[in-house]
Parts: structure tokens; C-alpha cells; sequence
């Protein structure tokens, strides 16, 4: 079975747009071409573009997924280079939930306490204003080599 752009592009929720650069970076396979010169794609492009769609969901980069591809390509190598990949996906995302989690406590810092009137008695400004009041340390970090 055949489909168009449109409808791979309906049926994995990615723009046509999408569908093409995935194409010029090599993650798809350049599709046959009907006699008018529109795109026809197979059933196995299909699901490979829904793999794509599944790992970019999972945060994994472009790099990653095209080494992905490229071991589900040869199922004959070992799993352990697809382990290695995930598990450096899961470390960048731990990182950034800690990360997120520095910005939460900053927030919640900066709303705990007495809410002046005015911007001049504002906690929320008086925190931005004063980086020594922040927990995150690169602030003070900044707000000292910024000084002279």
C-alpha cells in the first residue's frame, strides 16, 4: 500500500514540513515518486517515521535516533550501543528535572514571605534585583563579575 505526504503526515501527527527535513538529515528514506512527481510512501516508511516520532517524544536528539535507526537497520549488532544511547537520554533528563527542580525552590522562595503594595516593597522584584537572595549560586556568581 501507498501513501501520500499528507497522509503519513496525518496518521503520525507530523507537519509535511517535518516529514522533509527528516529526509534531507537521512532519518527517512527518499520516497518513490508517482508520474505527476508527488511523494508515495510504503508501509515500513510509515512506521519508520512513527519510530521517529516516538523517540523525538522520549527527548531523544536527532544523532541519537539516526543511530537507532541505524542499529534497528542491522538487527544483527548488539543492543548495548541502543542501551547507551538511552541511558544518556535518561541522564539529560535527570539533569534537567534537578535543574527544574532548582528553578521550582528559586520560585517558591521568591513568593514566600510579605508581598508589599507597590514595586518598591514587591518580594518578586527585590529577589531579582538582589541576587544574594537567591539559593541558585550562579546568580551570585554573575552578580559579582558584573560588578566594576
Amino acid at each position: 500500500m501507498e501513501f501520500s505526504i499528507g497522509e503519513i503526515a496525518r496518521a503520525t501527527g507530523t507537519s509535511v514540513q517535518t516529514i522533509r527535513y527528516y529526509e534531507k538529515r537521512g532519518l527517512l528514506c527518499e520516497p518513490i515518486r508517482n508520474e505527476g512527481g508527488h511523494r508515495r510512501y510504503a508501509s515500513a516508511d510509515l512506521q519508520r517515521l512513527a519510530f521517529v516520532r516516538h523517540a523525538r517524544s522520549l527527548g531523544f536528539s536527532l544523532p541519537q535516533i539516526a543511530d537507532l535507526l541505524e542499529l534497528a537497520d542491522h538487527p544483527q549488532l548488539p543492543c548495548t550501543n541502543a542501551d547507551q544511547i538511552a541511558t544518556a537520554n535518561l541522564n539529560r533528563v535527570r539533569e534537567r528535572i534537578a535543574a527544574l527542580q532548582d528553578l521550582e525552590k528559586e520560585l517558591v522562595k521568591m513568593l514566600d514571605g510579605p508581598h508589599g503594595k507597590s514595586g518598591g516593597t514587591c518580594r518578586v522584584i527585590e529577589t531579582l534585583a538582589d541576587h544574594q537572595l537567591c539559593l541558585h549560586g550562579q546568580h551570585k556568581d554573575v552578580a559579582a563579575s558584573n560588578v566594576g
